[in-house]
């Protein structure tokens, strides 16, 4: 295994850009990093906090190293995502998970980095596919470069990802491709809809396990693999963060129907207006085919013309006052309570806390 943690990132075909800006300083990073919602017994620790909050820091930094190209294009393109924020959730998995193990190893920073990595492509590429105007509170990529621009900007930042992997060995790279083996395969189910015979909503949490669960899953999975930590906790490691990843969604559902504006800039019932489908509304459309009246009448508003901002606001408060909504929230917190579930095993102290109090949360807050 080729350990290139210790050294400067060597980017595949391109120098570092040309530029005067000083590099990044991981203390100053560390004093303006958040943790999360959930993560408050990490902050709270006094060994495992500084820990976690400095290995962040180092995955911030060598995130800015790993996109930085001599081309000022690619440089620009690569850096819009990055530079726009994001709550680091994967990379803090990884770090989280390695404390079962030896968590100063440097293998741990960089799978958390390419962690992150594969994350940050798939959003170029999800937006592209959405249409989607905003990500983060920033334009899209696609809206500010172009539709080409943005996949390719996608395609090179996934490159970066798997030669940081590679250098981590070979079980770490058949990880990776298998994870965007689903990611891939949950954007075209998603795509194409659930086949004639296949139930609408077990076809919709099956594209969410993969296109968000799996990833998860692979950020815990890591953290074990590359601290040392005992092999029986990987397993369960993957199950946690594939059900936790599912209930997160299922939350982003139910938030964007809440008549609340997210942090991201996403404004409430901007799924409904854009047609995505999630939760709530495969709920709706299940009742109004057995027959009940006052989901039939809700539907019809939603699949009816959205475009101005009075007919939207009466879907979300008929939507968010209907009892599909109630039913939504109840399925995330059931797949929250089976992460939790999954952890039984694990040795009590701050990192099972930390990984319990992440699964309440993500099904417990408002953006």
């Amino acid at each position: 295994m080729t350990n290139s943690a210790e050294h400067s990132w060597t980017h595949a075909g391109h120098g570092l850009p040309d530029s005067t800006e000083p590099s990044l300083n991981t203390t100053a990073i560390a004093t303006g990093l958040q943790l999360p919602a959930g993560f408050a017994a990490i902050a709270g620790d006094p060994e495992l906090g500084p820990a976690i909050t400095n290995n962040l820091a180092r995955v911030e930094k060598k995130l800015r190293e790993a996109i930085s190209n001599s081309d000022p294009l690619a440089d620009a393109t690569s850096r819009h995502l990055v530079e726009a924020g994001g709550k680091r959730i994967r990379p803090l998995l990884t770090l989280l998970c390695a404390h079962l193990g030896d968590a100063s190893r440097p293998e741990v920073v960089q799978a958390a980095v390419v962690c992150e990595l594969t994350h940050l492509a798939t959003l170029y590429h999800d937006d592209v596919m959405d249409s989607a105007p905003f990500r983060r509170g920033a334009p899209t990529a696609h809206e500010v470069w172009g539709n080409s621009v943005a996949i390719l900007t996608g395609d090179l930042i996934f490159a970066r990802a798997s030669i940081l992997v590679s250098e981590l060995g070979s079980r770490a790279l058949g990880i990776q491709a298998r994870t965007f083996e689903r990611l891939c395969l949950g954007q075209l189910h998603e795509t194409v809809g659930p086949r004639e015979d296949e139930d609408p909503v077990e076809h919709y949490l099956s594209v969410i396990a993969d296109k968000t669960g799996s990833l998860v899953a692979a950020s815990g999975q890591l953290g074990a693999i590359f601290s040392g930590a005992d092999e029986s906790f990987e397993d369960l490691l993957v199950e946690y963060g594939e059900k936790v990843g599912v209930a997160f969604q299922l939350a982003d559902d139910v938030i964007d129907v809440t008549g609340v504006k997210v942090k991201s800039g996403k404004s409430p019932g901007t799924d409904l207006r854009e047609g995505v489908p999630t939760l709530p509304v495969l709920l709706l459309r299940r009742d109004a085919a057995a027959g009940d009246t006052s989901a039939a009448e809700l539907l019809e508003l939603i699949d009816g013309d959205l475009s101005s901002d009075s007919a939207l606001a009466e879907a979300v408060a008929g939507l968010r006052e209907h009892p599909v909504t109630n039913e939504s929230w109840k399925i995330a917190r059931q797949w929250s309570a089976e992460a939790v579930a999954a952890l039984a095993p694990l040795p009590e102290g701050v990192v099972k806390a930390s990984l319990t109090n992440f699964a309440h949360a993500v099904v417990d807050r408002s953006s």
